[in-house]
């Protein structure tokens, strides 16, 4: 458990220097540049309508952001994007390996309701059977008894001699 949260926390710790290698690479790389303009540009009209439909304005022609500013705010949006990847896939998997492991007690604590259900079920067999053993000797008893009885009742009471 604590290396799972160590390996999270060293995960983190490495985004965050590749989130600002990616801002210096917007900086230095022609194409990337060109992504990172592109996509901010779109972000900034998106961003400009949703305003102006939210406080009821009329929509008019969106002006451009300068390049600098383009490549800064892709740049940044990249990067932090990269980051809220990163933190999300841990979460992810931090919840898959917790469900993982809950399931894991659960399917031990059925494994132990089921054993427990076995003993009842075989402690209930060994019972019923004591049951019928104890009730045939009380019928065995019962015989004995009447048999004596009956024996002694043919006695003479004085002599102890049996009477024909």
């Amino acid at each position: 458990m604590a290396s799972v949260k160590l390996g999270t926390l060293v995960i983190r710790t490495l985004a965050k220097p590749i989130s600002e290698q990616l801002k210096t690479y917007a900086k230095s790389n022609q194409r990337f540049r060109t992504f990172c303009i592109s996509l901010a540009q779109r972000l900034w009209r998106v961003e400009v309508r949703l305003r102006e439909t939210l406080l009821g304005e009329t929509h008019h022609s969106v002006k451009p952001l300068n390049d600098v500013k383009a490549i800064q705010n892709g740049a940044n949006f990249l990067a932090e994007g990269f980051l809220f990847s990163v933190a999300a896939s841990l979460i992810i998997a931090e919840t898959w390996r917790s469900a993982r492991s809950e399931s894991r007690r659960r399917e031990g604590i059925d494994d132990q309701i089921e054993e427990l259900q076995n003993n009842v079920m075989r402690m209930t067999v060994a019972i019923e059977h004591l049951d019928e053993h104890f009730q045939t000797i009380g019928k065995e008893l019962e015989l004995e008894r009447e048999r004596r009885v009956g024996f002694c009742s043919n006695l003479h009471p004085l002599s102890g001699t049996l009477q024909s």
